[in-house]
């Protein structure tokens, strides 16, 4: 039977990986209001608003997906 006698953690606290977990929600959290926020202003906009700003109903959720992730 073998055994264990040595583990490598490598270097990374419990303490760390709970601020990089925290720090990693809160950037979601602010990426999702960005996105419902840009989301709902454009919907609510009238379909000569959306037209002068050049969008189409169908771009409005490219458009907050853009403005909140870059992507």
């Amino acid at each position: 039977m073998a055994y264990i006698t040595d583990t490598n953690t490598s270097g990374i606290t419990f303490g760390q990986r709970l601020t990089t977990l925290r720090e990693k929600f809160a950037t979601a959290r602010t990426q999702r209001k960005v996105y419902t926020t840009t989301l709902n202003e454009l919907e609510n906009l009238s379909n000569r608003d959306l037209a002068d700003l050049g969008l189409a109903r169908s771009g409005i959720k490219a458009v907050a997906l853009q403005a909140a992730y870059g992507n």
